[in-house]
């Protein structure tokens, strides 16, 4: 039987997005966060919500694994905390699942915000059910490996987009914005503005029609 690897773990200390700031940006459109960053630090539209509605915000607990195998993503459920969002780089693999029901149900009662992974997932309409925010780049019912290697709390890059630990990672039916997190209170500032204009003009259209 193969052994598993250690799993590296980095600075459990990082910095985290002040809970207010958060806030500034849970309501948001992706979409609008995106403009405000000139359109850049958008993720790839390969990777999407898992079911209609689903939405996330919170500070990313950033996750590197080995394709289908998923022994860094059990470690890391020890030591996120309550409003994170994980970030898993999978390397893209489709082939075999990270996560299913039974780790989204552990993901939810340790509080994560949700997960968000750059490779495929299972049990999505169990998943669903739960109502917890699953962002995947694919659905498959094959199982993961648990062997390793893999890397917590490093940079990460996913859909094209880099992940620092505590970079702010937003997402909704549109797909996911990351928000580095020194520029957090910039873009949402410039993000609610876009809102603003655009209802202004959307209101403007309903006259119109009236």
């Amino acid at each position: 039987m193969t052994e598993a690897f250690e799993i590296e773990v980095g600075d459990l200390d990082y910095p985290r997005c002040d809970p207010s700031e958060l806030l500034l940006l849970k309501d948001l459109p992706v979409a609008n966060i995106g403009d405000a960053m000139d359109r850049l630090g958008v993720v790839g539209s390969g990777i999407a919500p898992i079911y209609k509605g689903a939405r996330v915000c919170g500070s990313a607990f950033t996750v590197w694994t080995r394709s289908g195998d998923n022994l860094a993503i059990h470690q890391a459920l020890s030591l996120v905390r309550p409003g994170d969002v994980m970030v898993v780089n999978g390397g893209g693999d489709t082939s075999r699942a990270l996560i299913g029901e039974l780790i989204a149900t552990r993901a939810m009662l340790a509080g994560l915000a949700g997960i968000i992974i750059d490779g495929a997932v299972r049990d999505a309409q169990a998943i669903a059910e739960l109502g917890f925010a699953v962002f995947a780049g694919s659905i498959s019912p094959a199982g993961p490996f648990k062997f390793g290697p893999g890397k917590l709390l490093c940079n990460v890059a996913i859909g094209g987009v880099s992940v620092s630990p505590g970079d702010v990672v937003v997402g909704d039916d549109d797909g996911i914005a990351v928000v580095p997190l020194d520029e957090v209170s910039k873009v949402a500032s410039r993000a609610a503005e876009i809102f603003a204009n655009e209802e202004k003009k959307r209101e403007g259209y309903y006259k119109g029609v009236r």
